[in-house]
């Protein structure tokens, strides 16, 4: 059976404000968005739900319902990105994060890598500074100054895959949106990463509208400086929720994730109230949680840690060894750092 999904692009075109617009009528801003990132199975929607949205985009409800999808993963060597929220080549994606939680060093490390993958970068330059908006300018090919810029130099790149990056405040004035309408309109499809210089969006409920791929940051994380600050368990795909991706990387991510839940649950106990029965996922936790920590290419100078990348393939390779216990007697603190795991000694 063909996989269903909603035409999210044609109801961002129809309904630029679409949440905001779905809570005026009675729709659950949460539901709309679950429904849009797949979260929730077309298959599970209420009937007058899809006619709600179909009335709100003035359309019918056959034509919000795409069957099959061409979703393409675009891996970044960035191991808890590729494994628990991948981007998606053509898709929108958000960084959810406060101020200092090295959203734009991800950015400005995403950028590098596509840079060196042959990829076009594109960054619409906020008005306003922030701390790391220097990192992602020297990590960007074009720099843009106007929406108008940076249409007319992406349309002359047709052919080559461009990553485009812009601040939500261009969401909020749906400029980002209406250029990529225009663009795609010309043949173009950028794959866009929204963050949020001023923190906002860590207290909205639907901050860039919807998404292909969400990155939420941990303060938690940052406070004990571990990095990326990528919370695994907040963060998601469509090529996750939509099941694109191989069983085996699915079923990782799924055990790996129910691993790190209990985990979190269970350091907030403190470890001298951990049942015995408990200890193994928690020290199972413990070694996800430092394997998924990375030395990025970018900060190579300031660390002194050589930058690795890290494939999919062998990012899932690893978990598995880890979630079967291999790392069980290995000292925590090899496994921070580091890229892929060190073979067993024969």
């Amino acid at each position: 059976m063909d996989q269903l999904r909603l035409n999210v692009e044609l109801l961002r075109k129809r309904v630029p404000n679409l949440t905001v617009a779905a809570a005026a009528i009675g729709l659950r801003p949460a539901t709309v968005s679950n429904l849009c990132t797949g979260k929730i199975p077309l298959a599970r929607a209420e009937v007058k739900t899809l006619v709600t949205l179909a009335d709100l985009a003035e359309c019918t409800v056959d034509d919000l319902i795409i069957r099959g999808s061409d979703a393409e993963m675009l891996e970044t060597g960035i191991k808890v990105i590729d494994l628990f929220a991948p981007l998606t080549r053509g898709g929108t994606i958000g960084f959810v994060a406060r101020p200092g939680m090295g959203q734009l060093v991800v950015l400005a490390e995403i950028f590098h890598r596509m840079n060196l993958n042959g990829f076009e970068t594109f960054f619409l330059k906020p008005k306003e500074d922030a701390l790391g908006l220097s990192d992602v300018i020297n990590e960007t090919k074009h720099v843009c100054y106007s929406v108008q810029e940076a249409f007319e130099k992406m349309v002359n790149m047709s052919k080559q895959t461009i990553f485009l990056a812009a601040d939500r405040q261009m969401v909020l004035t749906g400029e980002i949106y209406d250029l990529i309408e225009k663009l795609k309109d010309a043949g173009v499809t950028p794959t866009t990463l929204l963050v949020d210089l001023r923190g906002e969006a860590v207290d909205e409920q639907d901050p860039f509208g919807p998404l292909d791929t969400l990155l939420q940051f941990d303060a938690e994380l940052v406070s004990r400086k571990i990095y990326p600050a990528i919370n695994p368990l907040h963060s998601t795909s469509v090529l996750i929720e939509g099941a694109k991706l191989s069983k085996v990387q699915l079923h990782t991510q799924q055990q790996a994730k129910k691993i790190l839940r209990r985990y979190r649950e269970l350091r907030f106990l403190g470890t001298e109230l951990i049942p015995a029965s408990e200890r193994e996922t928690y020290h199972k936790g413990l070694r996800l949680e430092a394997y998924f920590t990375q030395p990025f290419l970018i900060t190579e100078p300031f660390t002194k840690k050589k930058g690795v990348s890290v494939s999919t393939q062998m990012t899932v390779a690893d978990v598995q060894r880890i979630l079967k216990g291999e790392m069980d007697d290995v000292d925590l603190e090899t496994l921070f750092y580091v890229g892929e795991l060190k073979k067993k000694e024969e």
